[in-house]
């Protein structure tokens, strides 16, 4: 994901090509996540921008704008995968494992700016994952910051070093009870701090990530002020460029999670783990626990998580409600299993059930017990009238003097005992 040190490298670019210049055509597709979530959509975004000029663009954390000849002003966020890129020059921050083929437009587009004048210039916004967001801000552009969702965020630390002093830190710090890396994350606290970013200034710190942010001494707290300002300027001073980070930073060794050699130069070892949701480089010598610490939580529970976005923007709230779902449907699923897990004799049904559903079966099992005696009652007239029938076809025929001794005898009437004749 762009961090702050991304970001000022994609502002870099804007400017080199873009500042100064006319958008003379913007070609749109449209997305209803990408402009739809941020209120806004791709006709509305091409009517608002074709024919201004750019005159300036700004940066704060994460988030980056361009300020038009007049409003509105188009707001920006890369989120996970969204970037510019450039007909004329390669804005890229790192090297793909394998080299892509160079094509314009590019894949994954959503919008493309058109200048007028040499050089003639095309600049692309795109976004695979389409988590990225666009927007339009109605104001005047010196108020920009002043707007949602700029306004909910936290200090810049390259740009509101004026703000982001010292004391300011030290009370931000401990009016809150949450892991340090969490801390860090919450773009309401401070802005342009991602993943990679906060493990290095943690690194630096020589601070654990878990560890509660109200535990921290003062000689701790000053030195995490100062790793944040060092590692944040740095980032932003090269653009991202990675291949001139200084040698030592964990951001050159960090990766190959699991593989063998996975250490610093001096000999140290990284190892990985999930805090505040994401996935931690840690250096266990270095990084020693001093305080209370603690795994995952809920940071907004704890009083973070009040700005627009914890670290990725809006997809953090749509991860949530996904894991909540599958939470949800994991409790079903296990509450059938148990279900169906449960077997045994009736006897042993009963025991296991609540004395008022225990008693509430013994009534049902007497009613059942009445009713099968009564309806044998019932049956047993008939049952008798078939054994007579049935031992009566058994009997062996009367002769013709018996019948005629008999009939003298009944005066005429046969017995119903007698079989047919």
């Amino acid at each position: 994901m762009p961090e702050i040190g991304e970001i000022a490298r994609l502002v870099h670019y804007l400017r080199k090509h873009l500042l100064g210049k006319t958008v003379s055509a913007v070609k749109v597709q449209e997305d209803n996540i990408v402009y739809g979530k941020a209120g806004t959509t791709a006709d509305q975004f091409q009517k608002a921008i074709t024919g201004k000029k750019v005159v300036d663009v700004g940066q704060q954390g994460k988030y980056f704008w361009m300020i038009m000849s007049s409003p509105p002003h188009p707001l920006l966020h890369c989120s996970m995968t969204g970037w510019f890129k450039f007909s004329n020059d390669n804005s890229g921050y790192y090297k793909p494992a394998k080299p892509e083929k160079e094509s314009w437009p590019p894949r994954y587009w959503k919008f493309i700016l058109e200048t007028q004048g040499e050089p003639h210039t095309e600049a692309a916004f795109v976004d695979p994952r389409r988590l990225g967001r666009i927007r339009l801000i109605d104001c005047d552009g010196d108020k920009i910051r002043q707007t949602s969702p700029l306004d909910q965020n936290g200090p810049d630390p390259v740009i509101d070093k004026d703000k982001l002093t010292q004391d300011w830190f030290t009370k931000k710090v401990r009016s809150k009870r949450v892991p340090l890396k969490a801390f860090l994350l919450d773009q309401a606290n401070i802005s342009g701090v991602g993943n990679w970013v906060a493990d290095e200034i943690l690194y630096n710190a020589k601070i654990h990530p878990e560890q509660y942010t109200n535990s921290l001494r003062d000689d701790q707290l000053r030195q995490l002020h100062q790793s944040l300002l060092y590692v944040c300027s740095t980032a932003v001073d090269l653009l991202a460029d990675s291949s001139k980070f200084p040698e030592e930073w964990l951001m050159k060794h960090r990766w190959g999670k699991g593989k063998k050699g996975n250490t610093l130069p001096n000999g140290e070892r990284i190892t990985h783990m999930t805090v505040g949701g994401r996935t931690s480089a840690v250096v266990p010598g270095v990084q020693r626990k001093t305080g209370p610490v603690a795994g995952d939580v809920d940071t907004k529970a704890n009083g973070a998580g009040s700005g627009e976005e914890s670290d990725d923007g809006e997809t953090q709230r749509e991860k949530k409600g996904a894991q909540k779902s599958t939470q949800r449907g994991a409790k079903k699923v296990n509450g059938n299993a148990k279900a169906d897990t449960q077997t045994g004799s009736p006897a042993e049904d009963v025991k296991k059930a609540s004395p008022k559903s225990g008693a509430k079966v013994n009534e049902e099992a007497k009613t059942s017990k009445n009713a099968s005696s009564t309806s044998k009652k019932r049956k047993a007239p008939a049952e008798k009238m078939a054994n007579d029938v049935s031992e009566d076809k058994k009997a062996p025929k009367k002769s013709k003097s018996e019948l005629a001794s008999v009939e003298a005898r009944t005066g005429g009437r046969r017995s119903a005992r007698i079989g047919k004749t």
